[in-house]
């Protein structure tokens, strides 16, 4: 019996809940490693997606015959060029929508409020559960405002964090550009034979998985946010640029981000003219239509292969363990677990084949 994969499985299942019973026990002990890791996550992160963004780039210059040193030292200066250039193309107009947003913020506010105002009046006319909501609504306005100055503490403790992560990303990448090519065979230095092929090959899979999808991911992003430039400058929707770039930034989160960004899209289209919301979501949904079909499927490949179900699932148990990065996170990791599992397979189906032929 005990030779039985079934068997093997429940037991492992076991020992990780009784891993994790007795971790959770003693967690105290570990809050020193807690804190460090919550430090450096966020710059870790972003250097590894500058690193898989750079690597290709590094790769040729290296075919080229570049040191290493001198390859990543080209990289980042292009990195800081393209931010400069950025800056200096992207940045006024940014800068003035924002501004001017910032001034007529109270204007849209107030014709926000007046649309929510009319709605709430008619409560009267709404089902009986939805009234209820409504009026519990009302009642934690109050309690909102009077966390203000809270909000406003932690925005300034975000900033100073950021500033904190700015500064150490470019180190996290200049080593992680250096040094890549070591870890592989570290981790593999512990095994011998053909247990240690197997570790070089599975993790040169979780690379070429993580690579697939930071850079798909990101080139998919830049593309929706062009689509969705285009077709506000199209209906003249004011701040096109500054709403494009949110657009932007939130379709690194699956399923979610578009509708995440059509929200401030749509509120100042009401706020413009209110048949201008209907064409902002329709351009949302065109946009989001070339995403999912088109453009995802061409750049991304068969590399992730997630069925979209999968995808609803992990992002809803993600966003309740873990929060937004729970949801961000969530595909890749999911993917990375994949990719073991499919090695982990693969190992005990050669091992049954070897020893099959051998009786």
């Amino acid at each position: 019996m005990t030779s039985k994969l079934w068997f093997q499985v429940g037991i492992g299942i076991i020992l990780a809940l009784v891993i994790i019973r007795l971790f959770i026990e003693v967690q105290d002990i570990f809050d020193p490693l807690f804190i460090i890791a919550q430090t450096i996550f966020i710059p870790l992160l972003l250097g590894g997606v500058l690193f898989y963004l750079s690597r290709p780039l590094l790769r040729l210059l290296e075919k080229k015959k570049f040191p290493r040193w001198s390859g990543v030292l080209i990289i980042l200066l292009l990195i800081i060029l393209v931010f400069y250039l950025l800056y200096a193309m992207v940045g006024p107009m940014v800068s003035k929508q924002v501004n001017s947003l910032v001034d007529n913020a109270p204007g849209i506010a107030a014709d926000v409020e007046e649309y929510g105002m009319y709605w709430f009046n008619q409560r009267d006319r709404l089902p009986d559960s939805i009234e209820e909501q409504i009026n519990g609504m009302q009642g934690k306005v109050g309690d909102w405002a009077g966390n203000v100055g809270s909000w406003v503490l932690a925005f300034l403790g975000s900033v100073v964090s950021g500033v904190i992560t700015l500064v150490l990303v470019p180190f996290f990448l200049i080593y992680l550009l250096l040094d890549h090519d070591k870890f592989a065979p570290f981790i593999a230095g512990f095994f011998k034979g053909e247990r240690k092929t197997w570790i070089r090959k599975t993790l040169s899979d979780i690379d070429e998985t993580l690579q697939a999808y930071i850079q798909g991911q990101l080139f998919v992003s830049f593309l929706v946010g062009i689509m969705l430039l285009i077709g506000y400058l199209i209906i003249d929707l004011e701040y096109a640029l500054l709403l494009a770039i949110i657009g932007m930034a939130t379709n690194v989160i699956p399923f979610l981000g578009p509708y995440i960004a059509v929200i401030p899209a749509i509120l100042i289209a009401l706020v413009q003219d209110p048949i201008m919301a209907v064409y902002v979501a329709i351009i949302m949904l065109i946009a989001q239509q070339i995403e999912s079909n088109l453009i995802t499927p061409n750049v991304m490949g068969n590399a992730l292969d997630v069925h979209p179900l999968t995808v609803i699932t992990l992002i809803l148990a993600a966003g309740n363990i873990a929060g937004l990065w729970g949801i961000i996170l969530a595909i890749p990791v999911y993917a990375v677990l994949k990719t073991i599992a499919k090695n982990v397979y693969a190992r005990r189906k050669d091992i049954r084949q070897t020893a099959t032929k051998e009786v």
